[in-house]
């Protein structure tokens, strides 16, 4: 459904340090940087539509919005245990630790706060 993401950080430098351990626990690219730029995942091209990718911008510190966040899928439920441990360690802080939810049976999650409060998960679906 989605084809990219922007999102605002008020300091490049720490995010860059977060998002680069969450998205490396998730298995997704790096794929540019500036000081006011960084991009995550791949942009969609006619030859493959299906691609996503995820920006983030150098802007105003995001105001607080308890319903917004952005959710990224996990492979595996030891990929969201990853996220959730990098994100903690890169400066990230527990916004709810992995484990099951109450959304379906198999629906295994973690949630954090990113050096600026943007909300985030990772989920994975599938079933042990």
């Amino acid at each position: 459904m989605l084809d990219h993401v922007s999102i605002t950080v008020s300091d490049i430098a720490a995010a860059e340090r977060f998002y680069d351990a969450i998205m490396k626990a998730l298995g997704v690219v790096k794929v540019g940087r500036r000081d006011d730029w960084l991009g995550y995942g791949e942009r969609a091209r006619p030859a493959y539509p299906d691609r996503v990718y995820l920006t983030i911008r150098k802007g105003p510190k995001p105001e607080d919005a308890f319903g917004r966040h952005w959710c990224f899928k996990a492979r595996w439920q030891t990929q969201v245990d990853a996220f959730w441990d990098a994100g903690i360690a890169a400066g990230g802080t527990d916004d709810g630790p992995p484990g099951l939810r109450d959304y379906h049976a198999s629906y295994y999650a973690a949630f954090l706060r990113d050096p600026d409060g943007n909300r985030i998960e990772a989920v994975c679906h599938h079933a042990l």
